[in-house]
């Protein structure tokens, strides 16, 4: 998958899941090998049922290419129910070591009925502009 400078806009199943990432100058410290980035999601559904989301799963990878996984119930401590034709959004932010990197993952969402699915966040960049 090609990382998209910044962004990322994925569906599955009806859940759209959109992000956009920024460098936060202030936050960080080059000198210290420390650079913080946010980013907001948005979370659609724009399917025909409803969608609780479960958990996350984020994949960071730096510029030297070290990785880490962050996994863990909800999205900051809250487990949105979408209805069809619903948005959640939220706003985080991802310390770096390096100057760059990228940023992955997904989100497991039940049905009503109990049906499970992981809705995907495609890959973007955490760069500075």
């Amino acid at each position: 998958m090609t990382a998209v400078s910044g962004q990322s806009n994925v569906l599955t199943e009806g859940i759209r899941v959109q992000v956009g990432a920024k460098f936060l100058p202030e936050n960080s410290d080059p000198g210290n090998g420390s650079y913080m980035f946010s980013y907001r999601v948005v979370l659609t559904n724009e399917g025909q049922r409803p969608a609780k989301l479960i958990s996350r799963r984020w994949l960071i990878a730096d510029a030297d290419n070290d990785c880490r996984e962050v996994k863990g119930p909800g999205v900051v401590g809250m487990t949105p129910d979408l209805e069809p034709g619903e948005s959640f959004e939220y706003m985080s932010h991802c310390p770096l070591a390096t100057k760059w990197g990228t940023m992955e993952g997904s989100y497991l969402m039940r049905r009503d009925d109990g049906e499970e699915f992981e809705a995907e966040v495609g890959r973007f960049m955490l760069v500075p502009e």
